[in-house]
């Protein structure tokens, strides 16, 4: 417990230096508004990089203190899903807190910017995040360690695919259109079929994997 401990703190902690600079830059941007993300407005093409290289940054934060936290695959995989949960979940709490974002349960969020920004009603990721943390914290409160089979691997590969392809989907027939279409974007329809499909699907290769 006192491990899940240490690894609660660095993920709410990470999460709240996101938040900080996610609510700088929504003050920068949008000055009159802050919390309202659309229609975009696009960063400096410097800021863009920063933001690709602390996105790339997160993910390697992430998978090195899972790295240290645990000795074998299964369980570090189970350390990694449960700080980025922890971290996903934390991240949105804080963004509550200190902007008073996301003020409804289906507003859109800007998720993930490669390899084209990822788009979706925050409480998808939020889904995602509570399956992983809740997994992943009671992997790591017993001594056992997962289970993979192949169909099991397969299974969650499919629907990590799955859910990756609805966030995917709507800036997809934005690109030809360059920044321009970006900026005009304004969401409307989120494929939440493909996504609880797919995070079905997560959810039972991970409790096929716990047994």
């Amino acid at each position: 417990m006192v491990r899940i401990a240490w690894l609660s703190a660095y993920a709410l902690a990470m999460a709240l230096v996101e938040a900080a600079l996610v609510i700088h830059l929504r003050h920068v941007y949008y000055p009159a508004d802050p919390p309202s993300l659309f229609p975009l407005v696009l960063l400096s093409p410097d800021d863009f990089r920063l933001e690709l290289a602390r996105e790339l940054a997160t993910v390697v934060m992430i998978v090195v203190v899972a790295l240290l936290a645990e000795r074998n695959w299964s369980r570090r995989f189970a350390a990694f899903v449960f700080v980025f949960g922890l971290w996903d979940l934390g991240y949105y709490v804080w963004l509550k807190l200190f902007l008073d974002w996301p003020r409804h349960w289906l507003e859109w969020d800007v998720l993930f910017l490669i390899p084209w920004p990822w788009f979706g009603p925050w409480l998808a990721p939020a889904m995602i995040a509570l399956l992983f943390t809740l997994w992943g914290g009671w992997l790591l409160s017993v001594t056992r360690s997962p289970r993979w089979s192949l169909g099991t691997v397969l299974l969650f590969l499919v629907g990590s695919l799955a859910a990756l392809a609805a966030f995917l989907a709507p800036a997809w027939p934005l690109l030809p259109g360059g920044d321009p279409a970006f900026r005009s974007f304004v969401p409307d329809h989120f494929a939440w079929l493909l996504f609880l499909s797919g995070f079905a699907a997560m959810a039972a290769a991970l409790l096929k994997a716990a047994r």
